[in-house]
Order: structure tokens, then sequence, then C-alpha cells
């Protein structure tokens, strides 16, 4: 009979979801391979993590450095640096992760975490937006709202009820804060009332550029040439699967959103069993450190009470 530590998990991201789950995973004594990207990750722009006890403040980079360390101690984790192109299942009902440019062989797993996180489609343009991106354009008031507290605050808004609250919503950390719509967007006076009923307003428009100084903002540019001073501009992108994941998805007919996001059980397990999923790439809404790290926590537990049964079973 095999032990339960005979048995091999693939985790696919080197995240706070990833790392957490590898970590587990290393106290339960379980072999585990993580395969990190050799691409920057998506926070690396950021300045900070937040909202995470013990951690806050910390940049990604010195987060993700003291992650391996960590790991390091732990005899049964693998860290591998290259690009995944897709998880295939195989005949035992295992799987096979198929790795991209010169890698080399496909790795062959009872399990696999995917945890790559997603795509942030950034407007490309928007001059400046890149500079400004993770300092004062930020896609989130928690996550760095307070360092960017205090001053003239604008939103990206693209439905009436976020423009009309956009006022209140940011109170916490700008007195001055205004919604941009485009002109089209359905509710737009009722938005308009609404704000300036709370103290804000609704400025219609399309961005064309943003004045900053080294990242830091100063004023909006619309395409039609008006100008709108500001510190802090709000703009939540949209977001993708990665290329891979979603090869992934449509070959093993994985449970997806209308968004695209993967949908999981309490457990992290997608529709496949053997196959997980933990961190931003299973919700659109819920997405920080903490979250991500308790989901990969999460998926550390199931998996080691997958390779328990599987241990029984035979």
């Amino acid at each position: 009979m095999p032990s339960p530590t005979d048995h091999t998990t693939v985790i696919v991201g080197a995240g706070p979801a990833g790392l957490t789950a590898a970590l587990g995973l290393a106290r339960y004594r379980h072999p585990v391979t993580v395969v990190d990207s050799p691409r920057a990750p998506r926070n690396s722009a950021s300045a900070g993590v937040h909202g995470h006890v013990g951690l806050d403040g910390a940049t990604p980079a010195e987060f993700r450095a003291r992650a391996w360390r960590e790991l390091s101690r732990y005899a049964t984790v693998r860290r591998l640096e290259a690009d995944v192109e897709q998880v295939l299942t195989t005949a035992d009902g295992g799987f096979q992760v198929v790795l991209g440019g010169e890698s080399g062989e496909p790795l062959q797993t009872r399990t696999v975490l995917l945890a790559t996180g997603v795509v942030d489609e950034h407007p490309a343009d928007v001059d400046g937006f890149a500079d400004c991106w993770g300092r004062s354009v930020i896609h989130c008031p928690f996550c760095h709202g307070e360092e960017n507290a205090g001053g003239r605050w604008a939103t990206v808004a693209d439905n009436a009820q976020l423009a009309g609250l956009s006022a209140v919503a940011f109170r916490a950390w700008s007195e001055d804060t205004v919604a941009i719509c485009e002109e089209s967007m359905p509710g737009l006076e009722t938005a308009r009332q609404t704000a300036r009923g709370m103290g804000g307003d609704v400025v219609t428009g399309t961005i064309r550029r943003l004045h900053h100084v080294q990242g830091a903002l100063k004023a909006i540019e619309f395409t039609d040439g008006r100008t709108l001073e500001r510190e802090t501009l709000v703009w939540t992108p949209r977001q993708r699967q990665h290329p891979f994941v979603r090869r992934t998805a449509d070959a093993l007919g994985l449970a997806v959103d209308d968004a695209g996001f993967i949908g999981v059980d309490d457990s992290q397990c997608t529709a496949v069993p053997g196959l997980y999923a933990a961190g931003d790439l299973t919700n659109r809404w819920k997405q920080s450190i903490t979250v991500a790290a308790a989901a990969g926590a999460t998926a550390a537990d199931a998996l080691h009470m997958a390779a328990l049964l599987g241990a029984v079973r035979h």
C-alpha cells in the first residue's frame, strides 16, 4: 500500500494562494512541485501588500522572498521556474502538466492546484496609465486607499449605481470624489443627482491621458481636451484568465461563470476530481492576499485528505 506522502501535487502559480498551499502540503510532508512563472508577478507594480497581519506594507518582492526562504526548509518542496502550456488528464486518473518552451518533459502528478491569479487588461490607449498603476491609479481602496488618503479622487464607473454611490463609497479616504462615466451610460442623470446629493459629482468623458510626475497623478485629460485635477484614480480593469487556464478549462470541461472565473466547491476542487483552483482566478470580487492565502490553505487540507483516501483505496 502506498504512503500518503507518495502522493505528489503540482501547484501552478507562486502567489499567496500557491505558496500557502505549498507550505501546508510541506507541513503534511507531501511532495509538491511549485511551477513559478519567470514573468513578473501581477502585483509587481505595487509598493506594498496590505491588510494581512504581519506583512502589512511588505513589498511583493519581499513577500515572495520570505515565502521561498520558509519553503526552502522543507525537503519535499521543489521550485520549478517555467510557464505552463496546458494541464491534461491521463488514463490512470492523474494529470500531465505540459511546460512551455524548453522547460523539460511534462510533469506527471496525481493532483494539480491552479493558483495563477488572473491577467488585468490595462487600457492600451491611455497615456500614463502604466506609470501610475499601483501607485496613484489603484484598483482597490482597501488595498491602497490609506496610502492615497486626503487628496482628490476620481473613479471610473461603468454603471449608474457605482457612479451614484462613489461620493460616499470612498469618503473614508477623500472628501472630494467624482465618478467618470461615458456619456451614453444608462441612468446617467439619476447617478449624477444621487452623487451630488451626497457631496460628489459625475463627470462624463473618455480618458486619453494621465498627467503625472514619476507615477504621482496630477490631472486626468479627456479626449475632448478637458482636464480634471486629481491625485488618485480608482480604476478596476477587466480581468481574464491566463491563456493556458482557458485552454485547460475548455479541454477538461471546467465550470466557469459568465466572466470566465473557475468554479470550485468548498474544498477548492473544480468539476474535475483531483484538479483544484485557489485565489483570484476563482472570484472577481474577493481578491486579496488574505483571501487567496485562506483558499490556498483550504486546498492544502483537501489535497492532504485526497492523498489519504487514495492510499487507503490502494
